[in-house]
């Protein structure tokens, strides 16, 4: 079961239902990779105070967000069990439903998202690449194949997919993203520097790299 994602300041969930502040659903996945190392590591128990404290946050905000998602109250003086704490927090956020995607624009970043391992921790597997290099089409990166746009329609609806992620130089975002959702595209994870209109009802998730960078530059500025 996949949360709604709302924008008020109270989030609550019934049997139907899971509806969150998106505010809350930013910083799970932050809890998850923490509750993933403290599992590692033996730890039965976690407590949102200590789990504040590790990752600099609001004791009381954090002690809300894990009651929102568990199943079983947190025991006085020991916290959650880190298990089943866990468990819940990958249902939760969907991560054991996996969402096929295909990827437009293998070079250099495309490549690296390819080949990266680590998307099926969290419920994504990366189907295929696209692209219109000769260089780079037909062959296989990460041991996913890359096609020619001529194919992506055809996939795109054969195997039902509904995540796509843009990785082209900004100019072509655009025209990408009208071929995804004329393919049958239903969510866009953006890493291009560019803005794309999409039709309601299609989702966009924007990784602007070079305003990221913008950000971290202008603070080390200031930290002068």
């Amino acid at each position: 079961m996949h949360p709604q994602i709302v924008n008020d300041k109270k989030g609550m969930k019934d049997e139907k239902t899971l509806v969150i502040p998106k505010a809350t659903l930013s910083r799970l996945p932050i809890y998850y990779c923490y509750l993933q190392e403290r599992l590692s590591e033996g730890q039965e128990f976690v407590s949102s105070s200590t789990m504040a404290e590790s990752l600099s946050l609001n004791a009381v905000q954090v002690r809300k967000d894990l009651a929102s998602v568990s199943s079983v109250p947190g025991r006085p003086k020991m916290g959650f069990r880190t298990e089943l704490l866990l468990n819940d927090m990958k249902t939760y956020l969907g991560y054991d439903n996996y969402n096929e995607a295909v990827l437009v624009g293998v070079g250099g970043l495309g490549k690296t998202l390819l080949q990266y391992p680590g998307f099926k921790n969290y419920g994504l597997d990366v189907v295929a690449g696209f692209d219109v290099d000769p260089n780079v089409v037909g062959r296989m990166v990460g041991g996913k194949p890359v096609y020619g746009m001529d194919k992506l329609e055809n996939l795109v609806r054969r195997l039902g997919v509904q995540l796509g992620i843009i990785t082209v130089p900004g100019a072509q975002a655009q025209i990408v993203a009208d071929l995804l959702v004329s393919a049958g595209i239903k969510a866009i994870w953006n890493f291009a520097p560019a803005h794309i209109d999409l039709p309601s009802g299609v989702i966009i998730k924007n990784e602007n790299l070079a305003a990221s960078l913008a950000v971290l530059s202008s603070r080390l500025q200031e930290e002068d």
